[in-house]
């Protein structure tokens, strides 16, 4: 029997008296993907910190492969003991070719060189050199802590297809759906200190998930039913032996504490939106808009009209321009010309990327009331502010906690807890998901789906934008060589098919093109007819596919390098060049193409007609 690469057995950790995790059970054989879910805080960081041995525990059994080589990649790394990306990389220290060879690699792939100074980083790009690190040397298995946090969908579907294709066992953590249904081979659910195991990938999860509830509702049922029976027997059998006394009333206890752990966990998110104020029919218009950086036009004679209840998401990769369109829609910058209307009674609420709009300092209660007052008018009803707060999952001993203090999913949770309660007709949202468990984003979907007014949104989850926009905005250009931007119909998943559509009509009309096209060898001596390819056509159409690889590989980096939105600002230069490269390599690739699909055509039509020549001989 082969053994497993890591397993753990009943292991237990108690934080300040709570039970974190309870007789935890867990194995990674080589080949499997597990996906660990759970929600914010309930332990899986924490589970994978034993799995790597990072993090002590002083009951039951870790064991790890000893010839198993593990790689780990933290939620939130330290690189306070690093200068430059190659310091953190240690790059000096490789002496294999190969592994030199992958780092190299993956650096002009994230369109990095090594020397940038890691604090001059963006958090995008940081998480792009832990993946380098990472990816660089192959590993047995790989332990993942929210591996797609803060990037941009391209990248996480290249993350997707490597994390297959290097074969490496898999523990990870991630709130991204797509990303969970196409990598995970095994999900594993952390709930209520308890885990619970499913062979099966992530596709299945929520229906295996629901039916775990119903069952623990039934025992929950029937336990309420036995602590009336006790609390009767109680009352009404003091003459029964002490002894037995004393046993009943411990296991009455028992039996409320875990009704309490039960129902604790069984606590959901509420949703009661205010009262939207309706705004105009037209909500805003922007007309033949233009914002350049440099010569650079981020933005090119763009034009809109958004109409109240439009649900419009913004996709495109990191730096590509999403926060600088929404900034302009919304009139937080203005344009270098054209310009941007607002309808009439529009009341915006702005949720930004940094979550900027939160005061570390203030508490939890003053940033909902100012400090002033203990209730809230909720579609016109008074709402304590500790029950308001309970329907967003936060306990009454962390209404004076610092903003400081909060995780990522519990400030989402404030800020809408805030905006609920105001009466806003337009919401704007720039990746709304990060660092959100999946309570949290279905919260977050139900709020958006029940909202009334305008929406608009600028996001990386796949399955959150297919599940609350009807259109999409995204450059015309992957690269957004020109600031032209196209909107598209439906969610993310109908862009894909009209783009798919598109590409395919495109095709078909280069076919027909080129059948129209008199073959070259035909003009000479129209009366000696072609019957095989020359020796140089059959070459070429050997050597091509190569070629037309080779090029696609070279402008992938080069539309890779042109991501980087500090290039442009800081070596224009340098921009300028990989710009007119890129052009020259489009037009050798569309060249190429055509010319092997000529040659194909040919050597169909000649093959064709040898065997229709032999069959009638």
């Amino acid at each position: 029997m082969t053994l497993p690469l890591i397993k753990l057995d009943n292991i237990n950790i108690t934080i300040g008296g709570v039970p974190l995790l309870r007789d935890a059970c867990l194995q990674v054989k080589s080949g499997e993907r597990i996906c660990l879910i759970g929600r914010n805080g309930s332990g899986k960081s924490t589970l994978l910190k034993i799995a790597v041995g990072v993090l002590e525990t002083y009951s039951g059994e870790v064991f790890r492969h000893p010839s198993a080589t593990i790689g780990y990649l933290e939620q939130n790394p330290d690189f306070s003991n690093f200068s430059t990306v190659d310091d953190y990389l240690n790059i000096s220290s490789i002496h294999h070719n190969s592994d030199l060879h992958r780092i190299t690699f993956l650096l002009d792939f994230f369109v990095l060189t090594g020397k940038e100074i890691l604090t001059n980083l963006s958090v995008g790009q940081m998480r792009r050199v832990c993946l380098i690190k990472i990816l660089s040397v192959h590993q047995d298995i790989l332990i993942l802590d929210e591996p797609t946090n803060h990037l941009d969908i391209y990248t996480i579907q290249w993350l997707e297809e490597e994390l297959i294709r290097i074969g490496s066992a898999l523990i990870f953590i991630s709130h991204d759906r797509r990303f969970l249904e196409k990598v995970s081979t095994k999900t594993i659910w952390l709930h209520n200190s308890n885990l619970y195991s499913l062979d099966e990938n992530f596709s299945y999860f929520e229906e295996w998930r629901n039916k775990i509830i119903e069952e623990k509702k039934i025992r929950t049922h029937n336990l309420k039913k036995k602590i009336e029976s006790e609390k009767n027997w109680l009352r009404y059998g003091v003459t029964a032996r002490r002894k037995r006394n004393v046993r009943r009333v411990k296991e009455l206890n028992e039996m409320q504490q875990q009704l309490r752990n039960n129902k604790s966990s069984e606590r959901k998110l509420q949703s009661d939106f205010q009262n939207t104020t309706t705004s105009g029919k037209l909500a805003i218009e922007v007309n033949d808009i233009i914002k350049t950086y440099g010569s650079y036009p981020v933005i090119n004679n763009f034009s809109l009209r958004i109409y109240f209840g439009d649900r419009i998401g913004f996709v495109g990769q990191n730096g590509i321009g999403k926060t600088t369109l929404l900034q302009l829609i919304t009139g937080q910058i203005p344009p270098d010309s054209g310009s941007v209307r607002l309808g009439l009674n529009v009341k915006i609420a702005i949720i930004d990327q940094k979550r900027e709009i939160l005061d570390q300092d203030t508490t939890v209660f003053s940033y909902l009331t100012g400090g002033l007052k203990d209730t809230l008018m909720i579609n016109e009803q008074p709402r304590h502010v500790m029950g308001y707060l309970q329907d967003f999952l936060f306990q009454p001993d962390q209404a004076h906690t610092p903003i400081r203090n909060l995780s990522g999913g519990e400030r989402m949770r404030l800020i809408l807890a805030r905006m609920m309660a105001q009466p806003y007709n337009v919401l704007i949202m720039d990746e709304p998901t990060n660092d959100l468990d999946m309570e949290t984003m279905d919260f977050l979907q139900e709020i958006i789906n029940q909202f009334t007014g305008t929406v608009l949104i600028a996001s990386h989850d796949r399955d959150f934008l297919d599940q609350t926009v009807k259109s999409i905005i995204t450059p015309a250009h992957p690269e957004n060589l020109n600031g032209h931007w196209i909107k598209y119909a439906g969610g993310y998943s109908d862009m894909l098919i009209q783009k798919q559509k598109k590409t395919q009509l495109c095709q078909e009309s280069l076919s027909k093109k080129l059948n129209k096209i008199p073959s070259t060898t035909q003009e000479s001596k129209p009366s000696q007819k072609q019957t095989k390819l020359a020796y140089h056509q059959k070459f070429l159409l050997e050597k091509l596919p190569e070629d037309i690889e080779h090029i696609k590989q070279k402008i992938l980096i080069y539309e890779k390098k042109l991501s980087n939105s500090s290039l442009f600002s800081e070596q224009q230069s340098k921009f300028n060049h990989f710009v007119a490269e890129l052009e020259l390599l489009y037009k050798d690739l569309e060249d190429k193409q055509e010319q092997w699909l000529e040659l194909q055509i040919l050597h169909e039509e000649l093959t064709s007609s040898k065997d229709d020549s032999s069959h009638f001989k």
